[in-house]
């Protein structure tokens, strides 16, 4: 297969199923579980502040996906239709780096049939035409997989800056990436010699990521007080109390988390009752931040036991091949419904099987990289809580781990059934 038709089988089946559940779901995909970042990007839109409400600037989320709404809201409109085409042409640049990465870690071959393994995520299929913040975590997470592989293999600094670049952009799309960096660091600087190219290396990569933040967190000092990636760590505070476990239990999400007596209302509360009532409610963004950090805190170190009990079950529901979160199911009734029970455990269970496979296969420095990532994403899960929605942007892992077992399972038996020798193997796993 040429590389070109390769780009159009991945991209085509990457467009059309997504095209499908956006014909059918059109005007949902606005009202069902919409991510906070639309509203903050109507803000921006309509008054020129990043925010809540006009003139009011806030840091209340990460900005990433609030301006890349943006962008499509302010020459094109807030419909459906615009939203949707731009996400499927994210997934369909996902899918084909996908391909790039299996590509450059043995053949084409196994680029295509990764790509297609992770573009038809059943849940991803879905998912991704909604509003949602995680199909820019995906595409940038495949990218940050790409250059961390070529940044080990080049010698340039180029390649590690570039790397550190784009994990930065990635912080301002999921601030739970913010420790990141330095996994990727020590990822690229891991086979070079201990001298002053590791270390240059290393800090490439910091220092671009810093760069990357620092006007955003600059901005936040300057307009709302502090410097932050987000202030809303009542976030963290919902996932981290004595409350937490059941909620989470009873398959609610942790916005279910009952509010503590008293405290003041946070931004989004605050702007809610300024546009239902007409008065101004002023919220320190920076003190509710250090407010709730601190409850966090009090929580870990006079409850480590059931801090231990969250981070197991938040584990469990990471990653479990089922959804059990409500919250996270964007509305899906009836046929929808029933393939979201059905295909996706079905699709995760063949997937964890096939990756766990592709783990004695795939090339060694691969499989340091996706346990490396894989057990990043797992430790933040642990810190603030588990989720399908959390695990799937990652995911592509698996799928590059699975397309080794998968393709030489079908070379050997493709070979047999036309009486023929065994297809040559793919490359060894040792292969650098």
């Amino acid at each position: 297969m040429r590389r070109l038709h390769a780009y159009l089988l991945v991209g085509t089946l990457a467009v059309a199923p997504r095209l499908v559940v956006l014909a059918w779901e059109r005007n949902r995909i606005l009202e069902a579980f919409v991510e906070k970042s639309d509203r903050f990007a109507r803000t921006l839109v309509s008054s020129g502040t990043f925010g809540l409400l006009p003139g009011v600037p806030s840091a209340y989320t990460q900005p990433l996906y609030a301006w890349f709404l943006a962008m499509l809201y302010w020459p094109l409109g807030r419909t459906w239709l615009v939203v949707g085409l731009a996400q499927i042409v994210v997934a369909a640049g996902t899918a084909l780096l996908v391909l790039e990465i299996g590509r450059r870690l043995d053949t084409l071959r196994i680029g295509v049939v990764a790509a297609l393994i992770a573009t038809l995520h059943p849940y991803l299929v879905w998912h991704d035409v909604h509003v949602n913040r995680e199909i820019l975590d995906g595409f940038l997470l495949v990218l940050i997989t790409l250059l961390a592989l070529i940044a080990r293999e080049r010698r340039s600094l180029w390649w590690p800056a570039a790397l550190g670049a784009a994990t930065g952009v990635a912080i301002l799309s999921n601030s739970r990436l913010v420790l990141l960096p330095i996994v990727l660091a020590a990822y690229v600087a891991w086979p070079l010699r201990i001298d002053r190219r590791t270390g240059a290396v290393a800090l490439a990569v910091l220092a671009a990521t810093t760069l990357a933040v620092a006007p955003w967190a600059i901005r936040n000092k300057v307009q709302v007080g502090c410097f932050a990636i987000t202030t809303d760590s009542r976030a963290l505070w919902k996932a981290n109390n004595l409350n937490t476990y059941s909620v989470l239990a009873a398959g609610q999400w942790i916005d279910d988390v009952p509010d503590l007596p008293g405290v003041p209302p946070w931004p989004e509360k605050a702007a809610d009752i300024e546009l239902s009532t007409g008065k101004r409610v002023a919220v320190d963004e920076c003190a509710q931040e250090t407010f709730y950090e601190r409850k966090v805190l009090d929580f870990w170190r006079h409850h480590p036991g059931e801090k231990a009990r969250l981070a197991v079950q938040a584990v469990r529901m990471l990653w479990q091949p089922e959804l059990t979160v409500t919250a996270d199911d964007a509305g899906r009734t009836g046929a929808a419904n029933t393939i979201r029970k059905t295909a996706e455990p079905v699709f995760m269970v063949a997937l964890y099987a096939l990756a766990i496979a592709g783990l004695f296969l795939a090339p060694r420095r691969f499989v340091a990289l996706v346990l490396s990532l894989e057990a990043y994403n797992t430790l933040m899960a642990m810190v603030f809580a588990g989720t399908i929605r959390y695990r799937v942007p990652w995911d592509f892992l698996l799928a590059l781990l699975a397309a080794f077992p998968l393709l030489r399972a079908w070379e050997r038996f493709g070979s047999r059934s036309r009486g023929g020798q065994p297809a040559p193997p793919t490359r060894p796993s040792s292969a650098a």
